[in-house]
């Protein structure tokens, strides 16, 4: 049963008294009468305005607790009265919510709204690194459309053409792992769903981001750009930014203090992104390849030069269900790439992915070991916070290609 995590800033009790008003009336518009009530959608969010509230009087809710998927939301009365008392809602944004607008509507929300994601441009995410993970920063607009950003010659999950594969062995296993997928990883169907064109993404002429071809009758992807940006560093430095100013704009009072506060942690996210740099350049890029349970990593993958072979639900959306001729594809496509292991993702049921990585012959990261992409970790996880999450993510991944990571710079260590 999903539950409501709080981070209170401030005077907890008053705080909490002034909950408890609120409770009989809508968010008031002066942040200072009642304390500045902020409801986010994804842990990551909540991380992120944690992070940029901080030493304000701020009261930040988020719908979704650790190991929760975001792709499907049902709200109860208590996130409804939440919503309906917040002064400020901050969102992914890019289509990750198609359920947001009906529930803020039930909920009569009057507030803010503020979407993380504006004006990121899924082009410009090769912009920071070179092919070694180039290190340095300078110069860098965070956010800001970048034209040209397309990188030739570099197909980062592609795969044209299957000739000579033999797909029809191990059909038994297929069906083995079929039946997994449809006993074990029952998402529950999203509602608000209806009419969305699941289409191949636009705009990404040269790059195919993980869709993958020969899946003749099962087009999973979603309209547009792949939402998951907080998976690249420079992805989470976009939403930072949205957030200190939606926040700055709907809390003046508070407005130094945001900006502050997002500089800080800006400055730790660039840290970490040199970190990752540093370590991945280390391993040869044609041996940087990675399967996964579901099309999260695109934005990761493309800035540090990763080739996606394929993932279990061929989509962003973790709702995806494989066909067993995809399943069939992807072990096939595992073998020819020489993938050496296969990630589930924390938020995900890891039986199909297991069953999978054992008809492949490949090591399986699960449990404590593999992936957090949508959700980040709980208390005593060592990926509470983004930061920790993808200190860990990459650790993992070069774990799976035989390199042990360097110690992470201290300023990001306990971020």
């Amino acid at each position: 049963m999903r539950g409501t995590k709080r981070v209170l800033f401030g005077s907890a009790a008053a705080i909490l008294v002034a909950g408890s008003l609120a409770a009989c009336s809508p968010a008031s518009n002066d942040p200072a009468a009642d304390g500045f009530k902020i409801v986010t959608t994804t842990t990551q969010l909540t991380d992120f305005a944690t992070n940029v509230a901080e030493g304000t009087n701020a009261e930040i809710v988020s719908l979704f607790e650790p190991g929760e998927s975001v792709h499907s939301f049902e709200a109860s009365a208590a996130d409804l009265e939440d919503l309906r008392t917040a002064d400020v809602v901050i969102y992914n944004g890019m289509g990750l919510e198609p359920w947001l607008e009906e529930t803020l509507t039930s909920a009569d929300f009057k507030g803010t709204k503020i979407d993380a994601s504006e004006g990121f441009d899924p082009e410009s995410i090769h912009d920071d690194h070179g092919h070694g993970g180039e290190e340095g920063h300078e110069g860098h607009d965070h956010g800001a459309a970048t034209d040209g950003a397309t990188e030739e010659g570099h197909d980062h999950g592609t795969e044209e053409g299957h000739e000579g594969h033999d797909h029809a062995a191990g059909a038994a296993e297929d069906q083995k792992i079929a039946a997994a997928t449809t006993e074990e990883h029952d998402h529950g169907a999203e509602k608000g769903h209806e009419g969305h064109d699941h289409g191949a993404e636009e705009g990404h002429d040269g790059h195919d981001h993980g869709a993958e071809e020969g899946h003749d009758g099962h087009d999973h992807s979603h309209d547009g750009p792949n939402p998951h940006i907080w998976t690249s560093p420079d992805g989470a430095v976009t939403m930072v930014e949205n957030v200190s100013k939606g926040l700055s704009e709907a809390d003046k009072d508070n407005a130094s203090k945001y900006d502050e506060n997002s500089k800080a942690y800006i400055a730790k996210l660039e840290s970490l992104d040199g970190w990752i740099a540093e370590n991945i350049k280390a391993v040869p890029e044609e041996q940087r390849v990675v399967a996964t349970g579901h099309d999260a990593l695109g934005y990761y993958n493309e800035e540090y030069h990763i080739t996606f072979v394929g993932s279990v639900m061929p989509s962003w959306d973790d709702n995806a269900e494989p066909s067993a001729a995809e399943l069939d594809e992807l072990v096939a496509k595992i073998k020819e790439h020489k993938v050496p292991a296969i990630f589930t993702e924390t938020q995900l049921d890891p039986a199909t992915t297991e069953a999978l990585a054992n008809e492949a012959g490949i090591k399986v990261y699960s449990g404590e070991d593999g992936l957090y992409t949508d959700s980040l970790g709980a208390d005593g996880s060592g990926a509470e916070s983004y930061i920790k999450a993808t200190i860990h993510n990459t650790k993992q991944l070069l774990d799976s290609w035989g390199k042990t990571a360097s110690e992470a710079p201290a300023d990001i260590q306990d971020a």
